[in-house]
């Protein structure tokens, strides 16, 4: 099965050469490959995978890439162009200040910066932009085109976008550091165990990732992590996946099966009531998920892990002061 989604990491990935901007597919492999294999100017958007919730954007300097998460789930990934030595764009955790579609710099020249998100007062935005490949900006984030104009609709003033230097291990979602600091650091890192705290986050849009190689699901509500527990994917799982669940009647729930490679929304097929069959889960945790998921939920299946490959390790950030308002 294709699937159009989302970035899995920000790993050290080398730079290919340029390539003219364009969106591209995920096929039948790991996601984690297909972002690695991006070429400058590529990027992928699949934002139906979590409908809701909130969002953050990671760029990684190192891999001169960017990831977009909602509800904690990777819904986009790009190539980027980051700062130059000697004028290198700054590590840290920063809100989108103003936003504006025609933007020109009034540091460099005029020039054009379209689809300009402001991060400081001092001139890093992210915007739309040439990809060579390489660093070579003068400390801004640059996109594909069309990725920058996709981004610019669905962001508001205040979205956090986090910044680091830092090579990372593949990771489905964003770490507790990078979303909520305050959040249970074992939960996620122990698949054998269930865990189930809702009052992390009492309300919200419901996402459930479960990982084939680990063995092992979390549950994101409004972007926190509320739980995560031993799941197993009987049969094979050669590429990514996602259900989606369309309403609640007196039938019962009704999901799909999300076709996100094609554009054609009949393509997504009803889940039949066997499917669920194929995950082995404990009763508990079934029962616990059962009871706050709701229209717009989703599920992904995907064959990547969900924990950070060097033993024991997590994906950290460089924080920094944020940008001061002038």
């Amino acid at each position: 099965m294709k699937f159009n989604i989302y970035a899995l990491a920000t790993a050290a990935l080398a730079c290919a050469a340029p390539a003219p901007a364009q969106r591209v597919e995920i096929g039948a492999g790991s996601v984690v490959e297909t972002v690695a294999n991006l070429r400058a100017g590529q990027y992928i958007w699949e934002p139906v995978v979590a409908p809701h919730g909130p969002m953050v954007l990671i760029v990684n300097t190192h891999s001169q890439r960017a990831l977009l998460f909602r509800n904690g789930v990777p819904i986009a990934a790009t190539t980027v162009s980051t700062g130059r030595t000697g004028r290198e764009t700054p590590t840290g955790v920063f809100t989108v200040l103003e936003k504006e579609v025609v933007h020109h710099s009034s540091k460099y020249d005029n020039a054009p910066m379209p689809y300009m998100q402001r991060l400081t007062w001092q001139g890093v935005a992210l915007h739309a932009g040439h990809l060579p490949g390489y660093p070579t900006s003068h400390g801004c984030i640059r996109m594909p085109a069309g990725f920058a104009k996709l981004l610019y609709g669905i962001t508001s003033i205040g979205m956090t976008v986090v910044i680091t230097d830092h090579s990372t291990q593949p990771r489905i979602a964003p770490t507790p550091q990078i979303i909520a600091r305050d959040q249970d650091p074992a939960m996620g890192e122990s698949p054998g165990e269930v865990q189930w705290n809702p009052e992390k986050s009492p309300s919200g849009p419901v996402s459930i990732v479960i990982s084939a190689s680990d063995r092992h699901a979390v549950v994101l509500r409004n972007g926190i992590q509320i739980g995560s527990a031993p799941v197993t994917v009987k049969g094979s799982v050669g590429g990514t996946w996602a259900y989606a669940l369309r309403n609640i009647d007196a039938a019962g729930q009704h999901w799909i099966t999300v076709q996100l490679s094609s554009p054609d929304s009949a393509a997504d097929l009803p889940v039949p009531r066997s499917e669920w069959q194929r995950f082995e889960a404990p009763e508990s945790f079934r029962r616990d998920v059962a009871a706050i998921v709701q229209p717009g939920t989703t599920v992904i299946v995907t064959p990547d892990s969900l924990l950070s490959a060097a033993a024991g390790s997590r994906v950290t950030v460089m924080s920094a002061d944020a940008p001061r308002r002038k």
